[in-house]
């Protein structure tokens, strides 16, 4: 058996995880986290690389409502589900739909861009402390539409997100062209100016670890399942793994719902499955993130390669990757770009989804001697920093400098 004692153990060495921990230590205190992979190996390594703090839309909303049947039963849909899947999702799937109601929509982007309004400046600031700053590219993102139909129906939406405090401008095709000479024309787009990305996210993260652990903090390679609670003491447990702290910190992403049960809350995540096909070459052929709106991912330019990544398919943590899925990412990037080779790799990881999008962070109500901090979704990487500083506020016993009212576990 495997003994270890901390004042915190952080369960998961993703970006959040990593985040955490390193707040944490700079402040003084001793933490150790738990995973059993190398750090930042599943979703903090394999997403866009986009600091989204315009991501403020919840993904369940009217328009997704209306067409709820056909996109989960429709392969070739942006949001889909895998057949098998859909009596156990059933639970989820009926929240999912009750979040999509017009009044839940306002209310969840409201709780989102309160999350997400300085996520840019905060990992400015975090990218210094790690010698990250190489690694962020200031570029904007950009948002494209096909049609001319589409982009005009865009507009409500970018009102909606300036409404959130989001900076965004509408372009029409010949902006579209001058930002993005490489693309196929398109009918216009959304810039978001003020975004941030990163040229290798894997890279970033493991710089993030290297932080950490030089700020002390210690990496148990190990799975965690369970709790037991003591008078002053929690201690962690899993298969020969006894850890003794005064708190947990639950961010174990997509594996997080089972910890969160054997601490006293029963939390509705469930499992995005997200993909990225990549391709090696010297210069993309685009320069910053562009979502081709109607296809539903993202066109990356990272450091040495085009990564395609996105779409959401709804199947749990079990099944292998879709060769399908895989197909349509790139059946998409080749419409665009028509003389693409074979993709050099491909990946499938696990995204954490809450039928809300609002990530879930604050104390167990069975007591503070356990914090919650995952279910970012989509924007897990944009919110790493400031989930760590709301954490880390709430263990020092500070008010944290934004309402989280609506992210608390106790909202279940």
């Amino acid at each position: 058996m495997d003994r270890y004692e901390a004042e915190i153990a952080v369960i998961g060495a993703g970006v959040v995880g990593l985040a955490i921990a390193l707040r944490l230590a700079q402040e003084g205190r001793s933490v150790i986290v738990i995973d059993p992979a190398e750090p930042g190996s599943g979703a903090s390594y394999g997403n866009a690389g986009t600091i989204a703090d315009y991501a403020v839309m919840p993904v369940g909303s009217p328009a997704v409502l209306r067409n709820l049947p056909s996109l989960l039963l429709n392969r070739n849909s942006p949001l889909a589900i895998r057949q098998a899947a859909i009596a156990s999702l059933a639970p989820w799937l009926l929240r999912f739909a009750v979040q999509s109601l017009p009044a839940a929509t306002l209310r969840n982007a409201d709780a989102i861009a309160r999350l997400t309004a300085d996520s840019c400046a905060m990992w400015e600031e975090l990218a210094v402390e790690i010698g990250g700053t190489a690694l962020l590219q200031r570029r904007g993102a950009l948002y494209v539409y096909a049609s001319a139909s589409a982009f005009r129906a865009a507009e409500s939406d970018m009102e909606f997100r300036r409404e959130k405090g989001v900076t965004v401008d509408l372009v029409d095709a010949a902006g579209v062209a001058a930002l993005e000479p490489g693309l196929p024309p398109r009918a216009g787009g959304a810039f978001f100016p003020n975004a941030v990305s990163m040229s290798d996210p894997g890279r970033m993260v493991g710089l993030l670890a290297e932080a950490a652990f030089a700020a002390g903090v210690r990496h148990v390679r190990a799975q965690a399942d369970g709790f037991s609670r003591g008078a002053a003491k929690i201690t962690v447990t899993g298969p020969r793994l006894q850890v003794s702290v005064r708190r947990v910190v639950i961010a174990a992403g997509a594996h997080s719902r089972d910890l969160a049960r054997a601490a006293g809350d029963r939390v509705p995540l469930d499992t995005e499955r997200g993909y990225h096909l990549e391709w090696d070459m010297p210069v993309a052929p685009v320069t910053r993130p562009v979502c081709p709106t109607e296809r539903g991912f993202y066109l990356c330019p990272m450091a040495g390669r085009l990564r395609v990544a996105g779409t959401v398919e709804l199947g749990g943590l079990t099944s292998p990757p879709s060769p399908h899925r895989l197909k349509r990412l790139e059946d998409g990037a080749r419409a665009l770009f028509p003389d693409l080779p074979a993709p050099d790799r491909t990946w499938m990881g696990f995204r954490p989804s809450m039928p809300d999008s609002v990530p879930v962070i604050g104390p167990s109500r069975a007591g503070p001697d356990v914090y919650h901090a995952y279910g970012h979704g989509h924007i897990g990487l944009t919110l790493a920093p400031v989930t760590a500083r709301i954490i880390a506020d709430m263990i020092a016993g500070r008010k944290p400098d934004r309402d989280v009212s609506a992210a608390l576990p106790s909202r279940f």
